[in-house]
């Protein structure tokens, strides 16, 4: 198949989304299909600069979110892309500029097209004047009317099933959760980056890796470390990102007196990650918004327990403590920390984290998604031929 990917987002800016399309790209070459991205222009990609099978269109920063952007023009030039490039089927990740570009460019094509949901927007509607322009009630009709025209919706959680499900999406939704590269999180552990950032082989080290946005609640996390501190002395928190949130981050790490226990790394390259989460004895996140949570699963998949916010989703993942602990209260999230860094969990089960690798590997993440584009072109020939004996 010739597949059309159009997204708002991709690298080199950092996300969820962005990490995901990659693994999807991926996934899709492998199995023998063309995959082609259409997406915005970047500031850190020079316009002379050649990307295989990726096409950049103008765009300027997002309202209340200027790391991110979205396309402004381009719609006809795409369209004429798209038609040399015989797509088969197009495959939209943002409900925005690029997503209502390969909408446009699916119908006029006469071809399928399908979504992933992968933002849970009521967490984000403080971002946008205060939360007093959008209202949930606005997210629901804007979702149901972006959702309406498409073959199918892949939804990276139960939790977004269960919201696009309250919403009354009538379009078909298929839980499909973002795959991992499990070898490249089972390599050697990185022993060089402890050195680096002057940590011995025995330092207990926390793990934050996100987006450092506000809604991933970070400063919840520094708040915790002294009382982790009084039981672990000599443990290290890393936070890994960047984002708008840094300076607030790094200005309350000053006034609690805490900078010889916090390092900030700034951003670091999508195929160094692993290196951290193997570095870590357990990564921790207080963020209340995810979806899926990528880095959860990437945390897992290198083998590192992981302490995060209660959430259906976590919930629903952390059923062992062998594999993680959710929790409410910063006392819950002090008591489970300190519990894997003094070495008071038994890791040894196995059989969980097993059953959460196979159903996140990247490999089946592919296979599930081709399935399903092998289902909606199926139905949207059915429908063509239904609207066909109609018209007749």
């Amino acid at each position: 198949m010739n597949i059309g990917i159009f997204t708002d987002t991709y690298f080199p800016q950092v996300s969820g989304v962005a990490t995901s399309i990659k693994t999807l790209r991926d996934q899709l070459e492998q199995n023998g299909h063309s995959v082609y991205i259409f997406t915005s222009t970047d500031p850190k990609v020079d316009k002379d600069v050649y990307e295989r099978n990726i096409f950049r269109f103008p765009s300027v920063p997002f309202v209340s979110f200027t790391d991110r952007r979205i396309a402004v023009r381009g719609m006809f030039h795409a369209l004429q892309i798209a038609k040399d490039l015989h797509l088969d089927i197009i495959h939209t990740q943002t409900e925005f500029s690029m997503g209502l570009m390969g909408k446009f460019i699916a119908h006029t094509l006469k071809i399928p097209v399908i979504h992933t949901y992968h933002t849970m927007y009521e967490d984000y509607l403080h971002y946008i004047a205060n939360g007093k322009l959008l209202r949930p009630r606005q997210v629901k009709t804007m979702t149901r009317g972006y959702l309406r025209g498409v073959e199918g919706v892949v939804a990276p959680s139960e939790r977004v099933l269960t919201t696009l499900t309250a919403y009354g999406v009538k379009t078909p939704i298929r839980v499909i959760p973002t795959g991992v590269n499990l070898p490249q999180y089972e390599q050697v552990k990185a022993n060089h980056l402890r050195e680096q950032f002057g940590f011995s082989a025995t330092t207990p080290v926390l793990l934050s890796l996100s987006r450092l946005a506000f809604e991933k609640n970070i400063h919840e996390i520094i708040m915790a470390l002294p009382d982790v501190l009084a039981e672990q002395p000599t443990a290290q928190l890393l936070i890994v990102g960047d984002g708008p949130a840094r300076e607030d981050l790094e200005e309350q790490v000053k006034t609690m007196k805490l900078a010889d226990h916090v390092t900030f790394t700034g951003e670091v390259a999508n195929d160094e990650v692993y290196q951290y989460y193997q570095m870590a004895n357990v990564f921790v996140s207080a963020s209340d918004s995810e979806s899926q949570g990528l880095t959860y699963i990437e945390a897992i998949a290198a083998h590192t327990p992981i302490v995060v916010m209660s959430s259906p989703y976590a919930d629903d993942l952390l059923t062992v403590p062998a594999v993680g602990q959710t929790f409410h209260q910063q006392d819950e999230l002090v008591h489970a920390v300190c519990d894997y860094l003094a070495n008071r969990v038994d890791l040894s089960d196995r059989s969980v984290r097993q059953r959460i690798l196979y159903e996140i590997s990247a490999d089946a993440f592919g296979k599930r998604i081709i399935q399903f584009y092998a289902d909606a072109q199926l139905i949207y020939q059915e429908d063509s031929e239904k609207s066909a004996k109609l018209s007749d």
